[in-house]
This record gives C-alpha cells, sequence and structure tokens, in this order.
C-alpha cells in the first residue's frame, strides 16, 4: 500500500511549530507520522508534545534528550544550559509521560525504512553528522535504502552510491535505484541552520520521491511561554533567528 510519511525530528517541547508542522502535513493528504527523536527539551511544552505524538499514533524513536529527561541519569556531559533544561523537564513530565518516553527505541526498522535519532554505528552515543565522513561510519550499518534521522537540527542528505558519500543541501530528492540515503529531516523545534521555520521531510512511496517543507509558526507565542517558564532567555532568541 502506497503511502504518505510526515517524517518529524527534534520538536524540542515547542508545541506551536509542532502543531503548525501537523496542519501543514495534513493539508498535503500525509497518512502516517514518523518522530526520530527528541520530543521533549529546550521549550516549554513537553507534556503538550508528548500527547500530541502520541494522539498522532506517531511511530518515534528515542532521542538524547528523551532519554535524558526520562532517566535521571547525569548530566554532566550535556551543556550548562541544555542540562538546566532537562532538569526542568524531568519535573514537568506527569503520568506516564516518562515511561512512554523511556520505552521508545534507540533505532528501529519501520515500514521499509530505517529509524534513528543520530546514527546507527553508535545510537546509545549520540554523535552528530555534518560531513560525508562522519555518515560514511554510519552507512556501514545501514540495510535498508533509506534512513531518516535528526539530532543536529540542520536538514542535509547524504547519498551513497558505488561506495561514495556525498553531501546535499536540503531538496526533493527522487530514490534512486542502487544508491543508499540517510537524509536529517531538520528540527521542527530548534532549527539551527537560519532559518527560523519548522522543518520537516514528506516521503512518498508512490512517487518514490523525499520532499522537505518549511513552515512559519507563531515564534512570539513559544517565546512567551519559554519566558513563563523561567527558562534560559537564549532559548527565546534563538528560535527568532534559527541557530
Amino acid at each position: 500500500m502506497d503511502k504518505k510519511f510526515a517524517i518529524l525530528a527534534d520538536i524540542h517541547a515547542n508545541l506551536d511549530a509542532l502543531e503548525a508542522v501537523v496542519e501543514d502535513a495534513r493539508s498535503k493528504s500525509v497518512t502516517d507520522f514518523i518522530c526520530v527523536g527528541d520530543v521533549v527539551g529546550y521549550n516549554a511544552s513537553p507534556n503538550e508534545c508528548v500527547d500530541l505524538v502520541r494522539q498522532l499514533d506517531c511511530f518515534t524513536v528515542r532521542g538524547n534528550h528523551d532519554h535524558y529527561c526520562a532517566y535521571d541519569e547525569s548530566l554532566d556531559d550535556f551543556h550548562p544550559m541544555a542540562a538546566s533544561v532537562v532538569a526542568w523537564t524531568r519535573h514537568q513530565l506527569a503520568g506516564d509521560r516518562s515511561q512512554w518516553l523511556r520505552e521508545l527505541p534507540l533505532h528501529a526498522f519501520h515500514q521499509g525504512m530505517t529509524l534513528v535519532h543520530s546514527t546507527l554505528d553508535m545510537p546509545e552515543r549520540w554523535g552528530y553528522v555534518f560531513d560525508s565522513i562522519e555518515a560514511e561510519a554510519h552507512f556501514c550499518y545501514q540495510n535498508t535504502q533509506i534512513c531518516f534521522h535528526g539530532h543536529t537540527h540542520v536538514p542535509v542528505i547524504f547519498e551513497k552510491h558505488g561506495g561514495i558519500v556525498e553531501r546535499y543541501d536540503p531538496q526533493n530528492i527522487h530514490i534512486g535505484l542502487g544508491r543508499k540515503y540517510f537524509i536529517n529531516t531538520g528540527s521542527i523545534g530548534q532549527p539551527r541552520d537560519n532559518d527560523n521555520r519548522a522543518s520537516y521531510c514528506i516521503y512518498d512511496t508512490a512517487q518514490r520521491e523525499i520532499q522537505f517543507h518549511r513552515v512559519a509558526y507563531d515564534i512570539e507565542a513559544t517565546q512567551a511561554k519559554i519566558r513563563a517558564a523561567g527558562l534560559p532567555e537564549r532559548l527565546a532568541q534563538r528560535i527568532a533567528v534559527g541557530r
């Protein structure tokens, strides 16, 4: 059965951005929602974002912020600002939401594609992939033609063919035979590519096409929630500039 998947990443408790993306995706007749991690962290609506993701029946893998917000583990390796928000989020998550985050897989094979927050070579180490050399180690473990990931908050395409890994800026692509793709969808809740609009992908299995989309949302409303929660001011400022 042909499907249109909306691929979400790095929502980071930004409800206004998530709602805007869901509305945009539905207007494009998506059939399924998928999230490659970090539903929570950085922004002020962790409970609401977890609830919406669950209401969407969105197949989700665990990101590093999901992990540390759900587990009472050391935050020594975190940037101090990020660590402060993780600690705040731990106290905010109510009901069974922490348990739901803990039960998310680190990586998964789903509907013919692979999903991971960071990389398949060491998913529990949360490595960042910015260039082709870093992507090459991942491809050794990718057994499907397409793998979606997040973590860097920067949309990008890595393509492997003939033993060569190439990096492309986000663009609509047709899935070619004999090629593998490692695709970062960009971030919904905290973009870092100097574009403050929420970023996500649609994978159309009938057309064998992946489309990148950007969606404007009410940034001032999100900023107001960050400030009302007493979270660091820098978080409110950075979503306005997209970095």
